[in-house]
């Protein structure tokens, strides 16, 4: 499949925190058994926007939302939901999909839940399954407790939808994961070797410096996404990166596992996936 249209939102608007018995009485059940507290400060101060919210500001953004109907819809998110009662992946498909198409969430993956999404969606395509899918990214940061991932690093609010079908576009080659000790650097080399052109390196602001290999030009995120980073780039620049790069190289380290994620989006000279790169999970000769 081929990336057809993206589109993203940073630091929506937020709403009011507004008690809710039913939601404190399941973070206490959540935490107190673990011996972390539920501290309501964190939901009265954050900014208390729903994975809900950040998918209705995506459609919203998307002029052409209206005309789109997806058979396949993945919601994919690192963060859980402040508001833990609402099923987005079926709001989503209710909303473009007319409640059709299959659809689905993951998530207790860290950041690699888009790049398994980008599997599937693929896999999808190659069995003749989908011919057009949709993955949103969701990230929100009103949580009911302290997490140093988010709060540290002052993480923001965002979300991507990114469309893929057929046709035009930057497609989608290869999904790697690097584990630890293994070399990022090695690995993008691996995807990018003997391909003509300029590729592009669009770098987690987690990920390591020296895993960009030589000569090769880098894109960093915005330290305050984490889950979202690549995608939100992606979703900003796709257009503009399909016209001056052959390739593009999206790749991000998840922090608290160590694994690298890679997933190569290649222009039109790229002609076929480098030998040994999985594409959506399968060996490229199988």
């Amino acid at each position: 499949p081929t990336v057809r249209a993206a589109c993203s939102v940073v630091s929506p608007q937020g709403r009011p925190y507004r008690e809710n018995p039913a939601i404190t009485a399941f973070y206490e059940d959540l935490l107190n058994p673990f011996g972390v507290g539920f501290d309501e400060e964190s939901l009265r101060t954050g900014r208390n926007v729903f994975h809900q919210d950040l998918v209705d500001n995506l459609i919203d953004a998307d002029d052409d939302a209206g005309s789109r109907k997806p058979d396949l819809i993945i919601v994919t998110h690192a963060l859980p939901d402040v508001h833990p009662f609402t099923t987005v992946a079926s709001h989503l498909n209710m909303v473009v999909g007319g409640g059709t198409a299959k659809s689905f969430s993951i998530s207790e993956q860290g950041l690699a839940a888009p790049f398994t999404a980008l599997r599937i969606a693929a896999a999808f395509h190659a069995s003749g399954r989908s011919s057009l899918s949709m993955i949103a990214v969701l990230e929100q940061t009103t949580l009911p407790t302290r997490l140093p991932l988010v709060h540290d690093n002052e993480l923001v609010d965002s979300g991507v939808v990114l469309l893929l079908g057929h046709g035009q576009g930057m497609r989608v080659a290869g999904v790697r994961t690097v584990m630890p000790g293994e070399s990022v650097r090695d690995r993008i080399v691996a995807l990018v070797g003997g391909q003509p052109g300029q590729t592009l390196v669009v770098a987690g602001s987690r990920v390591d410096a020296d895993a960009i290999p030589d000569g090769l030009p880098v894109r960093w995120c915005d330290p305050a996404t984490y889950c979202t980073s690549v995608w939100v780039e992606l979703a900003e620049h796709h257009d503009a990166w399909r016209a001056e790069y052959s390739a593009v190289v999206l790749c991000d380290s998840e922090p608290r596992s160590g694994r690298t994620h890679l997933a190569l989006l290649a222009g039109s000279t790229i002609s076929a996936v480098p030998e040994g790169v999985r594409y959506a999970g399968f060996r490229r000769d199988s």
